[in-house]
C-alpha cells in the first residue's frame, strides 16, 4: 500500500518536472501544472520529439495513453494532424491493442 503512494508521488512529481520542461508545447496554457492529461497527450503527440512522446507514455502508462487517444479521436473535431493522426492510430493498435477502437 505503501508502494503504491510512492509510485503516485513519484509519477506526479515526473508529470509536473514535465509539464514545467515542456511548457511551450502548451505555449497557450497559462498555468501549466492544471493542463489535463489528455492536453498533455494531444500537446505531446502534436509538437513534442520522440523522447517527449516516451516520457509521456511513462508518465501515463502507454494503455492509458492510448485510451485517451481513442476517446479523442472518435470526437468529429480533434487537432491531430491527418499524418500524427494515422502514425499514432497505428502504433497503439499494434502496441495497446485493447485500448484502441475504430
Amino acid at each position: 500500500m505503501l508502494n503504491k503512494g510512492i509510485k503516485k508521488i513519484k509519477k506526479n512529481e515526473a508529470r509536473e518536472k514535465f509539464l514545467k520542461d515542456k511548457a511551450f508545447l502548451w505555449w497557450w496554457v497559462k498555468d501549466v501544472k492544471k493542463i489535463s492529461d489528455a492536453a498533455m497527450l494531444e500537446g505531446t503527440l502534436n509538437y513534442g520529439d520522440w523522447d517527449d512522446v516516451k516520457s509521456v507514455f511513462k508518465i501515463l502508462g502507454l494503455n492509458k495513453a492510448a485510451s485517451i487517444f481513442s476517446l479523442q479521436i472518435k470526437k468529429k473535431r480533434n487537432n491531430y494532424r491527418p499524418k500524427t493522426l494515422n502514425y499514432f492510430k497505428l502504433y497503439f493498435q499494434e502496441y495497446a491493442p485493447r485500448n484502441i477502437r475504430d
